[in-house]
Protein backbone atom coordinates (compact mmCIF):
# COMPACT_ATOMS: atom_id res chain seq x y z
CA UNK A 1 0.00 0.00 0.00
CA UNK A 2 2.83 2.22 0.92
CA UNK A 3 4.05 1.88 -2.81
CA UNK A 4 0.65 3.16 -3.69
CA UNK A 5 0.76 6.65 -2.26
CA UNK A 6 4.16 8.10 -4.22
CA UNK A 7 2.25 6.54 -7.73
CA UNK A 8 -0.75 8.58 -6.89
CA UNK A 9 1.26 11.75 -6.19
CA UNK A 10 2.94 11.62 -10.04
CA UNK A 11 0.15 10.64 -11.56
CA UNK A 12 -1.46 13.84 -9.50
CA UNK A 13 1.37 16.22 -10.42
CA UNK A 14 1.21 14.74 -14.29
CA UNK A 15 -2.28 15.72 -14.20
CA UNK A 16 -2.02 18.88 -13.39
CA UNK A 17 0.99 19.71 -15.53
CA UNK A 18 -1.49 18.80 -18.32
CA UNK A 19 -4.37 21.10 -17.04
CA UNK A 20 -1.92 23.56 -16.77
CA UNK A 21 -0.60 23.43 -20.54
CA UNK A 22 -4.05 23.43 -21.46
CA UNK A 23 -4.53 27.15 -20.52
CA UNK A 24 -0.52 28.46 -21.23
CA UNK A 25 0.03 26.78 -24.60
CA UNK A 26 -1.78 28.21 -27.63
CA UNK A 27 -3.97 25.46 -29.63
CA UNK A 28 -1.87 26.32 -32.55
CA UNK A 29 1.12 25.53 -31.13
CA UNK A 30 3.58 22.10 -32.74
CA UNK A 31 0.92 20.63 -34.93
CA UNK A 32 -0.67 21.49 -37.76
CA UNK A 33 -2.48 20.06 -40.88
CA UNK A 34 -2.90 16.46 -40.87
CA UNK A 35 -1.71 16.29 -37.42
CA UNK A 36 2.22 17.01 -38.71
CA UNK A 37 3.93 18.43 -35.84
CA UNK A 38 6.72 20.96 -36.46
CA UNK A 39 8.46 21.32 -32.87
CA UNK A 40 8.45 24.77 -31.58
CA UNK A 41 6.22 26.39 -33.99
CA UNK A 42 3.53 28.72 -33.74
CA UNK A 43 0.97 29.73 -36.59
CA UNK A 44 -0.44 32.49 -34.89
CA UNK A 45 3.02 33.69 -34.32
CA UNK A 46 3.71 34.06 -38.72
CA UNK A 47 2.20 38.08 -38.58
CA UNK A 48 4.21 39.08 -35.55
CA UNK A 49 7.51 37.81 -37.05
CA UNK A 50 6.30 39.43 -40.71
CA UNK A 51 5.80 42.27 -39.27
CA UNK A 52 9.14 42.26 -36.97
CA UNK A 53 11.90 45.01 -37.60
CA UNK A 54 15.14 43.81 -38.65
CA UNK A 55 17.99 45.29 -36.88
CA UNK A 56 20.40 44.14 -39.30
CA UNK A 57 21.44 44.41 -43.18
CA UNK A 58 24.21 42.97 -44.40
CA UNK A 59 27.43 43.54 -46.53
CA UNK A 60 25.35 43.71 -49.62
CA UNK A 61 23.38 46.81 -47.88
CA UNK A 62 26.27 48.76 -46.44
CA UNK A 63 28.10 48.12 -50.20
CA UNK A 64 26.08 50.29 -52.08
CA UNK A 65 27.07 53.17 -50.44
CA UNK A 66 30.70 52.20 -49.48
CA UNK A 67 31.86 50.49 -51.72
CA UNK A 68 35.37 51.37 -51.64
CA UNK A 69 35.52 49.60 -48.12
CA UNK A 70 33.26 46.94 -49.26
CA UNK A 71 36.12 46.39 -52.09
CA UNK A 72 39.11 46.91 -49.62
CA UNK A 73 37.40 44.35 -47.15
CA UNK A 74 36.56 41.93 -50.01
CA UNK A 75 40.46 40.60 -50.52
CA UNK A 76 41.05 41.17 -46.65
CA UNK A 77 41.24 38.78 -43.79
CA UNK A 78 38.34 39.92 -42.10
CA UNK A 79 36.34 39.80 -45.05
CA UNK A 80 33.64 37.30 -43.62
CA UNK A 81 32.60 39.48 -41.06
CA UNK A 82 29.76 41.53 -41.69
CA UNK A 83 30.54 45.28 -41.15
CA UNK A 84 27.44 45.26 -38.71
CA UNK A 85 29.68 43.62 -36.22
CA UNK A 86 31.75 46.74 -35.64
CA UNK A 87 29.55 49.36 -36.51
CA UNK A 88 26.61 48.11 -35.66
CA UNK A 89 23.20 47.27 -36.86
CA UNK A 90 22.18 49.91 -39.72
CA UNK A 91 18.45 49.60 -39.09
CA UNK A 92 18.32 53.34 -38.96
CA UNK A 93 21.17 54.17 -41.33
CA UNK A 94 21.35 56.28 -43.83
CA UNK A 95 18.45 58.35 -42.38
CA UNK A 96 20.13 59.20 -38.62
CA UNK A 97 24.04 58.10 -39.46
CA UNK A 98 24.55 59.12 -35.99
CA UNK A 99 22.66 55.93 -34.69
CA UNK A 100 25.53 54.07 -36.39
CA UNK A 101 28.86 53.95 -33.62
CA UNK A 102 31.95 52.50 -34.86
CA UNK A 103 33.20 50.05 -31.72
CA UNK A 104 37.01 51.51 -31.64
CA UNK A 105 37.61 49.31 -28.32
CA UNK A 106 39.91 47.10 -27.70
CA UNK A 107 37.46 44.22 -26.29
CA UNK A 108 35.73 44.44 -29.36
CA UNK A 109 39.21 43.50 -31.61
CA UNK A 110 39.97 41.04 -28.61
CA UNK A 111 36.99 38.80 -29.27
CA UNK A 112 38.65 36.78 -31.75
CA UNK A 113 42.44 38.29 -31.50
CA UNK A 114 43.21 36.89 -27.98
CA UNK A 115 45.84 34.03 -27.80
CA UNK A 116 43.58 30.78 -27.58
CA UNK A 117 44.53 27.60 -28.48
CA UNK A 118 41.13 24.91 -29.30
CA UNK A 119 43.19 22.14 -30.90
CA UNK A 120 39.84 20.68 -32.25
CA UNK A 121 38.37 24.26 -33.91
CA UNK A 122 39.64 27.02 -36.60
CA UNK A 123 40.29 29.33 -33.51
CA UNK A 124 44.04 28.57 -33.31
CA UNK A 125 44.37 29.79 -37.02
CA UNK A 126 42.95 33.17 -36.13
CA UNK A 127 46.52 35.53 -35.12
CA UNK A 128 46.01 36.62 -31.53
CA UNK A 129 47.96 38.38 -28.83
CA UNK A 130 48.12 38.34 -25.24
CA UNK A 131 45.99 41.50 -24.59
CA UNK A 132 48.23 41.83 -21.36
CA UNK A 133 51.45 42.71 -23.22
CA UNK A 134 50.50 44.03 -26.16
CA UNK A 135 50.08 48.17 -26.65
CA UNK A 136 48.27 47.45 -23.09
CA UNK A 137 45.59 50.07 -23.33
CA UNK A 138 45.51 51.83 -26.79
CA UNK A 139 43.34 50.95 -29.45
CA UNK A 140 43.55 48.66 -32.11
CA UNK A 141 43.28 50.48 -34.62
CA UNK A 142 45.99 53.41 -34.01
CA UNK A 143 48.21 50.53 -35.52
CA UNK A 144 46.21 48.05 -37.24
CA UNK A 145 43.12 49.03 -39.80
CA UNK A 146 40.41 46.07 -40.20
CA UNK A 147 39.42 46.78 -43.91
CA UNK A 148 43.26 45.87 -44.60
CA UNK A 149 43.89 43.26 -42.78
CA UNK A 150 47.21 41.77 -43.87
CA UNK A 151 48.48 37.57 -44.38
CA UNK A 152 49.53 36.58 -40.65
CA UNK A 153 52.88 38.01 -40.46
CA UNK A 154 52.63 41.23 -41.69
CA UNK A 155 52.01 44.26 -39.90
CA UNK A 156 49.36 47.31 -40.95
CA UNK A 157 51.18 50.60 -40.81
Amino acid sequence: MHVLRPLYVVLALAVIMLIARSFWVPNDFGTHEQGYTYGWYRQSNVEEWKNFTVKYRGKEFCGTCHAGQAQKLASAHHKDIECENCHGPALFHPADPLKLVLDRSRELCLRCHTSLFYPTSQRSQIKGINPDQHNLGLECTLCHKPHEASKPGRRNR
